[in-house]
């Protein structure tokens, strides 16, 4: 299904028209002796890829996300998004450019229980100052998208967890991001409700979004264009993935 490069140990992957780019990002954290989440890191996220995160507990795939996420900063080289430094930026700017470029879902969803679908979509426009019916407008055009059309005024306990999980996609798309973050999206969900997840990270793929995730199972990896393996802060192996798996779709997930 997919086709290995060769696993001799590289830290380099891609380097052309990247919305992100790592370069010799080095990322060391103390506990009790040194530990490199990230050692000597370069690699890219060309506009439109699909690019999955493999790797082993403390392999440096959450570290590896932050920094693409804005939330660290190395402690040596660069990571830039659409051509910005975030390391060399303000607090404030990196949050701005977090706001603006960034879209995130997680395993968790992280929903606010007692705002409706709607609301919780609307929540990024609001700290991006986006003001009146437009913000309801977009909550509806993108809740719709993701086959939550007449659930706009649903709680997150009145949905099951795939219909969470697409309200959280939608919050991810409000800010129309540069790049789609995603943490373990079907960590939460039994394996139709996360095939069914998949076929809208194709869709979003297909639609030409540049999209990031970390996952531990391989059928989930397999979705993407290539899959990055991480051991000990370094990139071990690339797979360019040929052939996708199959997915199955539904509208009510």
């Amino acid at each position: 299904m997919s086709q290995a490069e060769p696993t001799h140990r590289k830290n380099k992957v891609g380097d052309t028209d990247a919305t992100v780019r790592f370069s010799g990002v080095q990322r060391t954290y103390y506990l009790g002796e040194p530990v490199h989440a990230l050692d000597e890191v370069s690699l890219s996220l060309p506009e439109g890829s699909f690019t999955a995160v493999m790797g082993p507990s403390g392999s440096g795939k959450s570290t590896l996300m932050n920094m693409v996420g804005c939330l660290d900063t190395p402690d040596d080289g660069t990571v830039t998004v659409n051509g910005q430094d975030v390391g060399a930026l303000s607090d404030g700017k990196r949050a701005r450019l977090r706001g603006s470029e960034l879209g995130f879902i997680f395993q968790q969803f992280n929903l606010l229980p007692r705002l409706t679908a709607a609301e919780n979509v609307t929540l990024p426009m609001v700290f991006q100052n986006v003001v009146g019916e437009s913000r309801r407008d977009r909550a509806k055009t993108l809740l719709a998208r993701v086959g939550l059309g007449d659930r706009l005024d649903h709680t997150p306990p009145e949905l099951s967890g795939g219909q969470r999980q697409r309200v959280a996609i939608a919050r991810a798309l409000v800010n129309e991001p540069s790049v789609i973050l995603a943490d373990e999206p079907t960590g939460n969900l039994d394996t139709e409700t996360g095939s069914e997840i998949m076929e809208l990270f194709a869709e979003l793929h297909d639609d030409g979004s540049t999209i990031l995730m970390v996952t531990h199972e391989r059928h989930i990896a397999e979705h993407a264009d290539r899959i990055i393996h991480l051991v000990d802060g370094q990139i071990e192996e690339i797979e360019h993935v040929t052939e996708n798996p199959p997915v199955q779709g539904s509208e009510t997930a």
